[in-house]
Parts: C-alpha cells; sequence; structure tokens
C-alpha cells in the first residue's frame, strides 16, 4: 500500500456516499407531504393498477418541456406510502392472487414473491438487493417491448425509457412516472444509485421498493391490452446462462476456512465503509445458501463503492465518492480502471493495486470475451438460479486478498500465515490476464498449431486425388515452396533467444499440395511473432497504421478463402494453390518493406542502444 493511505481511509469515516441534493431527494422528499392516500384509487380489488393516481402526480416544468422531478418526487410520496400500507397488510398468498397474473410478462417471475419476502423482513439490505434485481428484471422486460415494434433495444435503461417504442405501447405519461423513479439522475435514480454502489441499506426507503411492484404489475396489465390490440406475439428473449470459466478460474473452490477469514477481516478492513458493511454480510449468508447470484450482485457493487473511494483519494479528488448531480458523469468502474482521468492526467489507482488486481478486474468486468458479469446482473439477461458458483468462488477469493491489504500489518501477517490465504495471494499476485485479446489470441494460436500438427498429412477428401497428381511438382507449388523457405528464414531472424516457436517447421512437408499445413503453421509463427511486439504498435503513424492493418486484412481474406475453397462442396484445390501464391508474395513482400511490427520492434531497440 502506498505510506499514509491506510491511515488517511482510517482517519476519514464516510456516513453517506449520497451527495446532499441526491440524499435529499431519496430520503427526505417523499415523506414532506403528510396525507394519507386511499388504495382504493391507485389498486383496485382485483389488483387492477389505476394510472392516473400515479400520472397525476407527475408535474411539469412551466415550459412544459421537462419533468419537474423534485415536485413529482414530493407528490407521488403519499401513493407509495399507500401502496407500501397496501403491500404490508397482506399475506404472500394474497399477494400473488392478485399480482402474480401481471407479474407473468417478465422473464424473472418468481422474483417477486422474493421481493414480497424481503419487504415482510423489514431487513434493509435485503429490500435493496430486491430492488437491484427488480430494476434489472424490468429493464430486460422493457426491453423485450421496444423489439415488439424497434429494431436494436438501447443498452441504457435512461434511453429505453425514453424511446417512442414504449410511449408507443404504454403511453407517454405512464413512461414520465417511470423515468422518475429509475430513468434519470434528475429522479430517484434507484437503479444507479444501488447497482454502483453509492445507497447505503438503510438510505433506501421501503416504500419505493413497494411501489415499483406495483407499476411492475400495472405495466404488466397495460402491456395486455396493448398485445391484444396490436395482435402481435409476444416473444421475450430467453435468458443467457454464463458458460464455465474453464482456465479462466484462477482461484480454487472458497473453503470455510476462506470464509472465516473474510468474515473476520471484512469488519476490519478501510476498504469497506462502515455504513455499507451489512451489504457483505447478507453476500456471505447469501453464497453459504447457495445464492450465488445474490452473493455476486452484492460483492459487485460493494467493491465498486470500496474502489471509487481508494480512486477519490489516491488521485486527490475527494468529491468524486459521491453521486453526481444531474450535470455531472458518475464516477462508475468504467472510469475508476481506466488508465487516464477525464482531464488526460494519469489514473493512480491502477499503479496503486498493481497489474495483477486490474487485470483480474479487467477480465471480470469488462472484456467483451469474458464473463462480464457486472453487465448481465444489472441488465437482467442472467438466469439467476442458474448463476455459476464458480464465478462467485473467483470474486470472493479476489475480495478476500484485496480486503486484506486494508487491516493492520499485524493481523495481515497472522491471516497470511494461513495455508488457504497464502494460496490465495500467491495465486491473486501472479494473475495475468484470460479475456484480454492478446492472451485470446495467443491461445488461439497455439490450439490452432496443436490442431495442425495433428495432422499426419493434410487430409484430402478422395475427389481430389487427380488434382494432387496434377499439381506435385507445379510451377506455382514450387513457387509457393520457395517462398515459404525464405519467409520461414526471415521469421527465424526475430524469434527471441532461448524461445522454441512451432520445432522442425524447416523439415515440414512442403513438397506438394500438401503444403497447406506448413502454410498455416507458417503464418502462426507470423502471428506469434507480431504478437510479442503487439506494442509497437503504438509508436506507428496513421498510416502505417492503416497500410499494417490492410496487410494483415489481406492474411484474413486468405484463410477465410481457404475455407471456402477447401471445403467437401467446392474442392477448388488448384484454385487454392493460387491463393496460397499471392499470399506468400504478399507476406514476402510486405516483409521486404520491413512494416512488420517485428521489424519496427528491432528498430526502436536499435535506437534505444544507440
Amino acid at each position: 500500500m502506498f505510506p499514509g493511505w491506510l491511515a488517511i481511509l482510517l482517519e476519514d469515516p464516510i456516513t453517506t456516499c449520497l451527495s446532499p441534493s441526491v440524499y435529499d431527494m431519496i430520503c427526505k422528499l417523499g415523506f414532506e407531504v403528510r396525507e394519507s392516500c386511499d388504495i382504493n384509487s391507485i389498486v383496485t380489488q382485483n389488483g387492477e393498477v389505476c394510472w392516473k393516481a400515479a400520472t397525476d402526480c407527475v408535474v411539469y416544468t412551466p415550459s412544459a418541456q421537462a419533468l419537474d422531478y423534485r415536485a413529482s418526487v414530493r407528490r407521488l410520496g403519499p401513493v407509495c406510502e399507500a401502496v407500501h400500507l397496501h403491500l404490508s397488510s397482506m399475506t404472500k398468498g394474497q399477494f400473488e392472487v392478485q399480482y402474480a397474473p401481471w407479474l407473468q410478462w417478465t422473464s424473472s417471475p418468481e422474483l417477486f414473491a422474493e421481493v414480497f419476502d424481503a419487504l415482510e423482513s423489514l431487513q434493509s439490505p435485503a429490500i435493496s438487493l430486491s430492488l437491484m434485481k427488480l430494476t434489472a428484471c424490468l429493464e430486460r422486460a422493457l426491453g423485450d417491448v421496444f423489439l415488439l415494434i424497434g429494431k436494436e433495444c438501447p443498452f441504457l435503461l435512461r434511453d429505453l425509457l425514453a424511446s417512442e417504442e414504449l410511449a408507443q405501447v404504454f403511453g407517454l405519461p405512464v413512461m414520465d412516472v417511470l423515468r422518475i423513479f429509475v430513468g434519470s439522475p434528475c429522479g430517484l435514480n434507484l437503479r444507479n444509485v444501488l447497482w454502483h454502489g453509492f445507497a447505503s441499506p438503510h438510505e433506501i426507503p421501503p416504500m419505493y421498493c413497494s411501489m415499483m411492484v406495483v407499476l411492475t404489475a400495472g405495466l404488466g396489465q397495460l402491456l395486455k391490452s396493448y398485445l391484444q390490440q396490436s395482435e402481435l406475439p409476444w416473444a421475450p428473449r430467453p435468458l443467457i446462462t454464463l458458460p464455465d470459466l474453464e482456465d479462466g478460474a484462477v482461484f480454487p473452490e472458497v473453503t470455510q476456512e476462506v470464509l472465516s477469514v473474510l468474515e473476520e477481516v471484512m469488519k476490519k478492513s478501510t476498504f469497506i465503509l462502515r455504513t455499507m458493511l451489512p451489504y457483505w454480510e447478507v453476500a456471505l449468508v447469501k453464497f453459504k445458501s447457495h445464492r450465488f447470484a445474490d452473493c455476486a450482485t452484492l460483492l459487485l457493487t460493494q467493491l465498486e463503492a470500496g474502489l471509487r473511494r481508494l480512486f477519490a483519494t489516491v488521485n486527490k479528488c475527494p468529491k468524486r465518492l459521491l453521486t453526481a448531480e444531474s450535470t455531472a458523469l458518475y464516477t462508475t468502474l468504467d472510469e475508476i480502471l481506466a488508465k487516464h482521468l477525464n482531464d488526460g492526467e494519469i489514473n493512480q489507482l491502477p499503479l496503486f493495486l498493481g497489474e495483477p488486481a486490474m487485470e483480474f478486474l479487467w477480465d471480470f468486468l469488462n472484456h467483451q470475451q469474458g464473463p462480464r458479469v457486472r453487465d448481465h446482473l444489472s441488465h437482467g439477461e442472467i438466469n439467476l438460479p442458474e448463476f455459476p458458483k464458480e464465478i462467485t468462488d473467483q470474486l470472493l477469493a479476489f475480495s478476500t486478498v484485496l480486503l486484506l491489504r486494508f487491516v493492520g500489518e499485524e493481523l495481515a501477517s497472522v491471516l497470511k500465515e494461513k495455508a488457504a490465504i497464502k494460496s490465495l495471494v500467491r495465486l491473486a499476485e501472479g494473475y495475468s490476464a484470460r479475456f484480454h485479446p492478446v492472451s485470446l489470441l495467443r491461445k488461439q494460436v497455439l490450439s490452432c498449431e496443436e490442431s495442425i500438427r495433428a495432422w499426419p498429412l493434410l487430409p484430402l477428401p478422395r475427389e481430389a486425388e487427380e488434382h494432387v497428381a496434377r499439381l506435385e511438382g507445379s510451377c506455382e507449388t514450387n513457387a509457393c515452396n520457395s517462398l515459404m523457405i525464405k519467409i520461414t528464414y526471415e521469421l527465424y531472424h526475430h524469434i527471441p533467444e532461448n524461445h522454441c516457436v512451432f520445432p522442425d517447421l524447416d523439415h515440414l512437408p512442403i513438397e506438394n499440395v500438401k503444403l497447406l499445413s506448413p502454410v498455416l503453421l507458417l503464418i502462426l509463427l507470423l502471428i506469434a511473432l507480431e504478437l510479442v511486439n503487439i506494442h509497437v504498435v503504438l509508436g506507428q503513424s496513421i498510416d502505417e497504421y492503416q497500410q499494417y492493418l490492410k496487410f494483415l486484412k489481406s492474411i484474413l481474406q486468405y484463410t477465410e478463402n481457404l475455407v471456402a475453397h477447401t471445403s467437401p462442396k467446392k474442392n477448388k484445390w488448384i484454385e487454392t494453390i493460387e491463393l496460397t501464391h499471392t499470399a506468400l508474395l504478399r507476406i514476402w513482400t510486405f516483409s521486404e518493406k520491413k512494416q512488420m511490427l517485428i521489424h519496427l520492434a528491432k528498430k526502436s531497440t536499435s535506437k534505444a542502444v544507440l
């Protein structure tokens, strides 16, 4: 840890991560109007939602061009309170009879019974977790509605709620109500303040969770009417199941010993804000009860909260810890993990955390080919009961090691002596990217090389035998062989010392049409060497970069044509040799110009020596 940071975190207790105006909006405004509201004017006895009770509370600016969010929240307060008292007075059976039919349009109707249980429990962390899951589920369902008449669903809930497509289905007044609750940083913005880890458990009034349940049921009723009138089919997108991590899983299964250490550490680690500790406690309860998606949801939001605090501390910008006003951007994980700040300065957090920790966070949260756990969970795309324990294990193990960095040295030393913890620390300190594009390409190159070497001879369809006889010893085949030998020896000069890349390449069977096998190995060698020097691309001019990209695309085009020409349906083997000759000529010509990264890297090294 940087000297003094632990002391700074200890001396600077945080009581809230909500800015004064956001705190006022969420925690106070809805309680300012003290008047009772008749529940029968909001919900009928058979559970039908009377939207007029909510839309009449929406206030617009004098110009009628925008919502007056503060005035609207103030007027909606009594409605929300009446709905909350209404749900609190019901049994679970009554709730399911009255509302379950209208919640079937969502991707996870069973979720709402859990939300009812959380409201009944009066436990603040459980209610906040339920509201997170509810907003994610609602976003997914609204996206399905959008696709009834729209083509490309907006990625952000804010844009989805502002779309003409949803206004066409539900009506603009209804959409304005939703925007007050979850669709704008000017309003309650319940989804974002929870999913980005700003709100502590006690800062979310339960009545807003109750209101969101009833609003969701009301949307189901409106959707049913729209589908009956439009006669459009209802075909929601299926939820996804995250694949196994395979070699992306670095940490072993979390044991009871690790859980015991985490329980002790999280009470003493300055990484965790005291107001947020209940979330961590519930996360462990959820893990022990095999609710892995719930555990992961809480861990992700609280990792963001803790990392934001570190970000604000090491970059000396304490105001970035709080929720932003409507005129500024939130400090979210995208910025927290970025290399540079918005003003162009170097972000000190990656330097502070170290490369292994940063690689883990990017792997699990941001890289497109990674699990992207936070995105999938927060947008309601995942089948929660099937959420992989393996991913939650990784998040818990990483969190344990991270929290250990923010306890006193004496305690950290004692805990790190435990065998399980010592192993986790070692694995964390040695972590390298699994889902970065370069890492994936490296894995693909090795897999392809292994696959090609498994061919004793390149298998040919029986129909191609007569082509083989004609092509063996032909001028074009001989030209290919000659070019391959020249390129191979050129590339060998650039293999790093003590590295053996694709051994025996100069002893490959290149005397006939089966030269495709060594050609592919040659391309893999080229890719492997360029990959080693990928950093050099940053020093290229725009023109050099464009030329290099054009060269790579030509190699890609060759391999795609190869797939097509050698398929059983085409068997264009003569054309394949012509294509191969052209591709080898292009590689040799580009190599002669010394424009590949291996050449630029050598130039760079020479300049450095001089």
